[in-house]
């Protein structure tokens, strides 16, 4: 009896194996909004990471959240790290590449609670008197994080925070850009 449950358990064990290694490790998350402001205004609120604390949905989860600026004030070159509760974790990130009014790609490095680099980009687009904002992230999961993706749909985990945000994002934009 016991060597069919020692079999049984290698055969699941082997099955999951093969299940989360088959998974593709790619991802991305992405969601957008239309923003009744020039898209100067709205790159400005991704473009300087201060400005962030007014519209980030992470911001608001951890009222002691620690924040350390370095580099430039804006733009290539400027960096945010923070370190906060569960909910927000630690991390750092570098923006990469900063095109005027129409993209912000960002080096994301996350250190608690899970270690991951991926990529987030923010796009915009003049569209009339509004601007359309693209907030995406991309990247490679890694065999643990496949596996925690069989169980947790990331695409809505995160895509609810992004879309918090630029609605969030949107609201200080319509404000200030009037």
């Amino acid at each position: 009896m016991l060597n069919l449950i020692l079999i049984a358990v290698a055969v699941i064990t082997v099955a999951f194996v093969i299940v989360v290694v088959t998974r593709p490790a790619d991802f991305r998350v992405t969601r957008s909004i239309a923003v009744s402001a020039p898209a100067a205004v709205v790159f400005a609120q991704v473009n300087d990471l201060r400005q962030w604390k007014a519209w980030s949905p992470w911001e608001k989860m951890d009222p002691a959240l620690k924040r350390t600026f370095e580099g430039p004030s804006a733009g290539t070159g400027a960096s945010y790290s923070w370190a906060g509760n569960k909910k927000v974790g630690e991390g750092r990130m570098t923006i990469m590449e900063s095109r005027p009014n129409g993209l912000i790609r960002i080096k994301l490095e996350f250190l608690k609670p899970f270690k991951a680099t991926h990529t987030a980009e923010f796009a915009f687009k003049a569209v009339g008197n509004q601007t359309a904002v693209t907030w995406s992230m991309f990247g490679k999961n890694n065999f643990v994080a496949k596996a925690f993706h069989l169980v947790v749909d990331f695409d809505k985990m995160i895509g609810v925070d992004f879309e918090k945000g630029l609605g969030q994002m949107k609201s200080v934009a319509e404000t200030t850009g009037k």
